[in-house]
């Protein structure tokens, strides 16, 4: 049996092959260094996006680590080879390197969300790791010409893990733009996570997410984020048409 790729390209975005666990070591190890690494929790909007975004592409390819958020990056990367037991969502690995965290000594902080709420993340965060040193946390309401002043707080904080719930593609730019400037050795793009985490929009039950009906589950909770879904046939029809056209030149070439 051949081994699993190290990353697989899945319409011309880069997906690194590893599982939650992989992830989590790499991270730490980027917090604990002195060159900054972004890391991408890439979904099938995000690739979806990039087919028409040029800055966008190059953001999700000069990152460090792109892990499979959702259940279409991940059936497209298992149909290019890639061995990938479950999806890395943006929660789970909030929590994993949280807990990591508070037996590490390595301080944190969290930027995103309505005014408010990654306030109540960082208290739920510190009751439910105790020992967790959270640097500290600030709302995503803040204007383009506050984003200086915003990442040199950061930096004047001593975080080394950075988590950042501004929504895609904002999320993604404003860490490749000022990352480095935070002084965070890891700064990881984690969508709605702190409102997934504090329970303002309830997560799936286990249930549905062991069949990665997460997607489905949110779909009938909150209708209106139909047009949010649209990415998903979109992306499936991206991938076909990208497989037959690999498909056709083959014959072409033989």
């Amino acid at each position: 049996m051949s081994e699993s790729p190290a990353a697989v390209d899945v319409l011309g975005c880069r997906l690194d092959c590893v599982d939650i666990e992989e992830a989590t070591a790499r991270i730490l190890s980027y917090a604990r260094g002195t060159h900054p690494a972004q890391v991408v929790t890439l979904g099938t909007e995000m690739v979806v996006a990039a087919q028409r975004d040029a800055r966008f592409r190059a953001t999700l390819a000069a990152s460090a680590l792109n892990v499979c958020d959702t259940v279409g990056v991940l059936a497209a990367a298992r149909r290019r080879g890639a061995r990938i037991a479950a999806r890395v969502t943006g929660v789970e690995l909030l929590e994993r390197l949280c807990a990591a965290a508070a037996r590490e000594g390595l301080p944190i902080y969290l930027l995103g969300g309505a005014p408010g709420v990654a306030i109540e993340a960082a208290r739920v965060l510190a009751e439910r790791y105790p020992g967790l040193r959270v640097a500290g946390a600030d709302d995503g309401y803040f204007p383009p010409e506050r984003a200086n002043a915003v990442a040199e707080a950061i930096a004047r904080s001593g975080a080394r893990l950075l988590f950042v719930g501004l929504g895609s593609p904002r999320q993604e730019f404003w860490l490749a733009e000022h990352l480095a400037q935070s002084g965070a050795g890891a700064g990881i793009g984690v969508g709605g996570a702190f409102d997934a985490l504090i329970g303002r929009v309830p997560r799936a039950p286990e249930s549905w997410r062991r069949l990665n009906l997460e997607w489905l589950y949110r779909l009938l909770r909150e209708p209106h984020r139909w047009r949010r879904q649209l990415a998903l046939p979109h992306f499936v029809a991206l991938m076909l048409f990208d497989e037959l056209r690999t498909s056709l030149g083959g014959r072409q070439h033989r």
